[in-house]
């Protein structure tokens, strides 16, 4: 049920990231840039404030929040 709850969770913080960084990008892309930038945020919350964060609201925002960092660097570094 988690990895499910991941998915959706990660799907929509990704579709958020993406409208707020008006980025175009796709569906698998949106799961991906969620999952990924809420894992990073909530890794880095942990190991430097302590602060582990399990409700949906802090997923989502760290998703958001991880994501949207994910978009800027890709946009500073990657090409």
């Amino acid at each position: 049920m988690g990895f499910i709850f991941a998915i959706i969770i990660g799907g929509v913080a990704g579709y958020l990231a993406s409208r707020f960084m008006k980025a175009e990008t796709s569906i698998v892309l949106n799961i991906i840039l969620g999952v990924t930038g809420a894992f990073l945020v909530n890794l880095l919350m942990g190991i430097l404030f302590g602060l582990w964060g399990g409700n949906i609201f802090w997923s989502l925002l760290a998703g958001i929040v991880g994501a949207s960092v994910l978009i800027w660097g890709y946009r500073k570094y990657g090409k």
